[in-house]
């Protein structure tokens, strides 16, 4: 099901039709490995769902995302082991306006957010575009995968920090936070006064003998300080219905969020909630364990035929669609690295620099796409760094 080679060119799609516009590769035959969007046909139960809305011949006003809330719990508790309250839950336009909302609702202009770098970029431009200030904490690299430095962390603070976004788990590198990790996350944000905003939009996207650990699982006592954030996007590819979820446990933040969403006449779209209701489901939860059977697998191709061409590392994957892969050995500067891969291979990946401080010699691969694609990218990557062989 997942080897079908779909070609998505002329459907609009932001990947494959704006390839030249956001990566500047222009080759007929580029791939596409950047943004975060998977290649593979949708399922049946999202086509249904989709059915049932043509069928009514009727897209006006609905009556709210109750429902759906109520699928979102479930799917928690029954993947996650995280007991989350439909009531707590409020529905956003995705997960970058949750995080755009969050911080009007919650800081003031001025106010530092501290991120792990290098991490998803949109953390960085929606603090920007808020008019709040970046703190950024770089992560560490110890046997092979990112840490958090608390120390570092502890002796950085200016004293105008207000809140915390972290990625769990942890985009670009697929790194999975412990339950430890989280656990003193929250002392950290307790101790600091710190909102903890937790975007988990890729948690069900887990390997085969890691474990995933919801940050109110991890630190349930900090409930009152923290925003969780989900989104069925990136599990089942739906994130053009532009749909996220915040579930907010604290009843004065939780009002005060819907009051501001309110004040923007924010409202679910009709079909994200129809499109997630239907994925969080018994048929959802069987598709997805054998999505991320194929997914662990296709990185398993790239990464070993990454690591075989020297002076390149690939980091080990806990979870994702999205590999991480250092080009620091190689000898050659950034530029020299990205012609390469852009125009030698014909490979459009998102830049390591966007990422912020420590993502400078990295680029990231999205492997989320038929496995033949992942194997020609591995060919072409070969062949552009032969002549370090």
């Amino acid at each position: 099901m997942f080897d079908e080679r779909i070609d998505r060119r002329g459907t609009n799609s932001s990947k494959w039709d704006g390839l030249e516009r956001f990566t500047g590769v222009t080759a007929e035959d580029a791939l596409a490995m950047w943004v975060a969007d998977m290649d593979f046909r949708a399922p049946a139960f999202l086509q249904d769902a989709v059915q049932r809305l043509m069928d009514q011949a009727n897209y006006g006003y609905f009556a709210g995302d109750a429902a759906m809330n109520a699928q979102v719990a479930w799917w928690m508790k029954n993947r996650h082991g995280w007991d989350a309250d439909p009531e707590w839950m409020c529905s956003t336009g995705g997960l970058g306006h949750a995080i755009a909302a969050l911080l009007e609702t919650f800081t003031d202009p001025g106010d530092e957010v501290v991120i792990f770098t290098p991490v998803y970029h949109e953390f960085t431009n929606k603090i920007n575009l808020a008019g709040r200030v970046v703190h950024e904490s770089p992560l560490v690299i110890r046997d092979g995968v990112y840490h958090i430095d608390f120390e570092a962390l502890e002796s950085g603070l200016t004293g105008r920090e207000k809140a915390m976004i972290i990625s769990s788990p942890h985009n670009p590198a697929g790194r999975i936070w412990t339950a430890d990790e989280l656990r003193q996350l929250a002392a950290f944000c307790e101790a600091h006064d710190l909102l903890m905003m937790s975007d988990e939009i890729h948690h069900d996207l887990i390997f085969k003998g890691q474990t995933f650990t919801p940050f109110l699982v991890a630190a349930p006592e900090a409930a009152h300080r923290t925003f969780v954030l989900t989104a069925a996007s990136k599990t089942f590819n739906i994130a053009g219905a532009r749909l996220g979820t915040v579930t907010i446990p604290d009843a004065a933040k939780r009002k005060a969020f819907r009051h501001h969403l309110y004040s923007h006449q924010t409202q679910p779209n009709l079909f994200g909630v129809a499109l997630t209701e239907a994925a969080y489901c018994p048929a959802g939860a069987a598709w997805v364990d054998d999505l991320v059977e194929y997914l662990e697998e296709n990185a398993r191709v790239f990464l070993e035929g990454i690591n075989q061409i020297p002076g390149l590392q690939a980091m080990p994957m806990q979870s994702t669609y999205l590999t991480w892969v250092d080009f620091a050995n190689t000898g050659m500067e950034m530029d020299e690295v990205t012609r390469r891969v852009k125009i030698d291979a014909r490979i459009a990946p998102s830049i390591g620099q966007e990422f912020g401080t420590g993502g400078e010699t990295f680029l990231r691969f999205n492997v989320g796409t038929s496995r033949c694609r992942v194997e020609e990218a591995v060919s072409r990557l070969q062949e552009a760094f032969a002549d370090l062989q």
